[in-house]
């Protein structure tokens, strides 16, 4: 960090030959490349002290200064949204996310989220934790189903958080791919960060990659698909997803990583350009099974599952039924 609200980044080998709007972008969670492009143009970031246009190339070692205001944190207002509840006490609650629904608010979804809904729900949760993440303590993807853990006090969310970050807690998930894994059960072993040059995206080739570790099994296989039970040792962003794409067996319904690795695996595009009209999806289908980790306050061990959602079950018949 140099002055106060300013960041100062240095382009690594792997870097050089990037756009700067695309690098900064690509180093900032918080800004989009559209907003690192107007920063750019208006001089709240430099390189090496000069004025830059968006599109220049930056070179290994260039040290970049960026100026960007600190937005001011929206106030996040309960929701009467149904949410249903598998577990809850005094320290905890444990959701069963529906498909569809944002986790915590961030632009573009500042309400009708889960956050908004357990506020309703809990109305002492604001405060807990993150402001902007109150009691959150891990995250599921939107479109991703399942278990979720929220904490109910500073307590319980020191205690949960720290279970996250031990790798303590063991996450299940049960995902259908496309093709038939040729073993029954394997460990994809890849690092995932940032891709480098789509921000909204992770990769396995990312420049900054961070270690990341899933281990699978074959529930049951079907015609040209598989149900699959996955362990996430870590718990990088969008690591299921990112990880069976990078192997060939991209997640049923996932249009963001799943077209491109179809096509490059088995040469037929065409396959899944369309997931809802031949298989009537409209989400990934990824489940967040079970949750296994210890109570905050009585140290007993907890095991919360939610079951098969109806648009999984419903393929899952339908295959079956093809056998």
């Amino acid at each position: 960090m140099s002055n106060s609200g300013e960041q100062l980044i240095r382009v690594y080998s792997g870097e050089a030959g990037m756009r700067l709007d695309t690098l900064v972008a690509s180093r900032m969670d918080s800004l989009s490349r559209s907003r690192a492009s107007e920063l750019i143009q208006s001089g709240k970031i430099r390189v090496a002290g000069s004025t830059k246009k968006p599109g220049y190339r930056v070179a290994e070692g260039d040290e970049i200064l960026i100026a960007a205001p600190t937005p001011k944190a929206p106030v996040f207002e309960p929701e009467p949204i149904d949410i249903d509840i598998l577990y809850e006490d005094e320290h905890l609650v444990v959701v069963n996310k529906q498909a569809g629904l944002v986790v915590h608010p961030a632009p573009g979804h500042f309400s009708g989220t889960l956050v908004n809904a357990l506020l309703y729900h809990c109305p002492d949760l604001k405060g807990v934790g993150d402001a902007l993440r109150p009691g959150i303590v891990h995250r599921l993807d939107r479109d991703t189903s399942g278990v979720l853990l929220v904490a109910k006090n500073d307590i319980a969310h020191r205690h949960l958080s720290q279970q996250f970050k031990s790798r303590s807690v063991r996450k299940t998930y049960l995902g259908m791919v496309y093709g038939i894994p040729p073993a029954d059960s394997g460990r994809i072993c890849l690092p995932v960060g940032r891709d480098p040059v789509d921000r909204k995206k992770m990769s396995t080739k990312s420049i900054r990659g961070r270690e990341a570790e899933t281990i699978w099994r074959v529930m049951e296989r079907f015609e040209g698909m598989t149900l699959l039970e996955v362990d996430l040792k870590t718990g990088r962003t969008h690591q299921i997803r990112v990880h069976f794409a990078a192997i060939g067996h991209p997640i049923i319904g996932d249009t963001v990583y799943g077209a491109r690795a179809w096509k490059n695996v088995h040469g037929r595009p065409e396959f899944f350009k369309k997931p809802t009209d031949i298989f009537r999806v409209s989400r990934h289908l990824l489940h967040a099974h079970r949750l296994t980790f210890i109570h905050p306050i009585s140290r007993r061990p907890l095991v919360m599952e939610s079951p098969i959602p109806e648009d999984m079950q419903t393929l899952i018949e339908a295959l079956r039924c093809r056998v």
